[in-house]
C-alpha cells in the first residue's frame, strides 16, 4: 500500500550520466598534497578503502555467496524498502566559521552522503589545514571516506558572481568524488538542519530523483533596480586579496532572450540538473553565467532561471527549497537572524533546514537536544549506529543503508504531500507573472 507521499508523485526517473570533474580526497598520507589541489593527481590511488561494515552491498559480488528462492526470484521488488538516496552537501564558510562548519557537519552527517567543506580566502590556510586534520581524527569520517575539504579556496562575496563560481566549483568537485549521489545541497555555516538525516533520506527515498527544490518567481519587483540592472565588478574574480565591489555608473536592461526568475541562494538540485549546468551541451547555463557576472544578485537568480527556461527541467521544479527563513519586516532586507522565539514556527513548518542562526546561539543547543538527539561533539545517531545510547552511540557502526526515521520524517512528509499535490505542484511551476 502506498503512502500519501507516494500517491502524490508521478514524475519519471532518468538515468544519470557520468561526471567529469575531480577532487583529491583527504588522507593522512596525502593531506599536504591535497591542500595544494594539484590538477594532475588521481583520486582513486589515494583513497583509503571503504569500510565493509558500513557498505556491505558494495563488496564485490564474487566475494558474497548468493542464494535464490525459486518461489520468489525477485525478492527486492516487493518486500524491500526503496534504496536510501545519497546527498552531496557543499558547506561553505568564511574567516571565523571553522567551529560552525564542524558543528553543521556533525548535525548533517550520515555515512551514505558526501560532504565538501569550503573555507573561503578570508580564512587562513592554517584553518583549512586544521579542518582537514580534525576530520581525520573522527573515526567514522575515515571509515566512510566521505568528507573532503577544498584546499584551493575561492573568495565569496554576497554580491557579484563569486557565489555562483564557488557553488559550481563545489558541485563539479562532488561530481568527480562520487558517482552515487542523487541530490546536491548548498548550505553555509549559518544554516542548520531541522530533521535528522535518517528522516531526510527516508522521505527522499520515495521521491523521483529528478525533482529540484528551488524557490522561484518571475516577479522581480524592487530587485530590478537594486540587484539586476546595476553593473558591478566582483573583485573575487581577479584579486588575490579581498577588495571592494566596484559599481559602474551605467545600468542595463533586463534580458529578453530568456525570462529571469529569482529565488534563494540555497537549493536542492538533482544530479541530472547539476550535470546539465556543468557538463551539458545546452549553452544557457554558460550564457546566464556571463550575464550575471556583473550583477549584484547572482546565485539567487542562476538556478531558478536555468530550470524555468529549460523544457527539459521546468516540469521538475518544486517551488520550495525546504529551508525555513524569517523575512525581515522590511521586504528589501535580507532575512533576519533566527532566535529562540522562532523555534515552534520552524519545527511546525515541516522544513528540512533553517537559516540563518547566530554562531553558537542557544536555539542550536535546543535543536540538538529536542530534534536531532545530538550530543555536543558527536554526530546525530542513526540506524547505522550500533553502540549503547548516550554512550558514544555511533562509535560502533553497521550497515549505512539502515534508517530509523523519527517524528521529523512525519513533519517533512506532511509538507511534501502538500507541496506535491496536483494543484500546488503544477500551478506553482515556473509561472510567468505579469509585471
Amino acid at each position: 500500500m502506498q503512502s500519501p507521499l507516494q500517491q502524490s508523485l508521478s514524475t519519471s526517473i532518468a538515468k544519470d550520466p557520468k561526471p567529469l570533474y575531480f577532487l583529491i580526497p583527504i588522507s593522512i598520507l596525502s593531506l599536504l598534497f591535497f591542500l595544494s589541489l594539484s590538477s594532475q593527481s588521481s583520486s582513486s590511488k589515494l583513497s583509503p578503502p571503504i569500510d565493509p561494515f558500513l557498505f556491505p552491498n558494495r563488496l564485490q559480488t564474487s566475494q558474497i555467496p548468493t542464494f535464490t528462492d525459486p518461489n520468489n526470484p525477485n525478492p527486492d521488488t516487493e518486500t524491500s524498502l526503496p534504496r536510501p538516496p545519497s546527498i552531496a552537501y557543499l558547506i561553505s564558510g568564511k574567516s571565523g566559521d571553522l567551529n560552525r562548519i564542524f558543528r553543521l557537519l556533525y548535525a548533517l552527517y550520515h555515512p551514505n552522503n558526501q560532504y565538501l567543506l569550503h573555507l573561503d580566502l578570508t580564512a587562513s590556510q592554517s584553518d583549512r589545514e586544521r579542518l582537514a586534520l580534525e576530520i581525520q581524527n573522527v573515526p567514522i569520517f575515515r571509515a566512510a571516506n566521505n568528507v573532503n575539504v577544498v584546499g584551493k579556496a575561492d573568495f565569496y562575496y554576497r554580491k557579484g558572481s563569486s557565489p555562483i563560481l564557488l557553488t559550481l566549483h563545489g558541485a563539479a568537485i562532488l561530481l568527480r568524488i562520487s558517482e552515487n549521489w542523487d541530490w546536491f545541497v548548498n548550505l553555509n555555516a549559518g544554516d542548520y538542519p531541522l530533521v535528522t538525516q535518517d528522516d531526510f533520506l527516508h522521505i527522499l527515498s520515495y521521491l523521483p530523483k529528478d525533482l529540484n527544490f528551488v524557490n522561484h518567481t518571475s516577479y522581480i519587483g524592487w530587485k530590478e533596480s537594486r540587484k539586476l540592472r546595476p553593473i558591478i565588478v566582483d573583485p573575487g574574480l581577479y584579486l588575490k586579496d579581498k577588495g571592494e565591489v566596484f559599481y559602474a555608473t551605467q545600468k542595463r536592461d533586463l534580458p529578453n532572450a530568456y525570462q529571469l526568475f529569482t529565488g534563494s541562494a540555497t537549493a536542492i538540485l538533482s544530479r541530472k540538473f547539476v550535470e546539465f549546468c556543468i557538463l551539458g551541451t545546452d549553452n544557457l547555463p554558460r550564457t546566464l553565467l556571463m550575464y550575471l557576472t556583473n550583477t549584484p544578485s547572482s546565485l539567487t537568480n542562476y538556478f531558478p532561471t536555468i530550470l524555468c527556461n529549460s523544457n527539459k527541467f521546468n516540469r521538475t521544479t518544486v517551488n520550495y527549497n525546504l529551508q525555513y527563513s524569517s523575512p525581515d519586516k522590511e521586504p528589501k532586507l535580507e532575512p533576519r537572524m533566527l532566535n529562540s522565539n522562532d523555534f515552534d514556527d520552524m519545527i511546525h513548518s515541516g522544513a528540512a533546514f533553517a537559516t540563518e542562526f547566530p554562531s553558537d546561539d542557544p536555539i542550536l543547543d535546543r535543536i540538538d537536544r529536542e530534534i536531532l538527539g545530538r550530543i555536543p561533539g558527536q554526530v546525530v545517531p542513526g540506524g547505522w549506529c550500533l553502540g549503547e545510547p548516550a554512550n558514544a552511540t555511533c562509535a560502533t557502526w553497521g550497515d549505512a543503508s539502515v534508517l530509523k526515521p523519527g517524528p521529523g520524517a512525519k513533519r517533512l512528509e506532511r509538507r511534501l504531500v502538500a507541496l506535491l499535490s496536483n494543484d500546488a505542484f503544477r500551478y506553482s511551476q515556473c509561472i510567468v507573472e505579469s509585471s
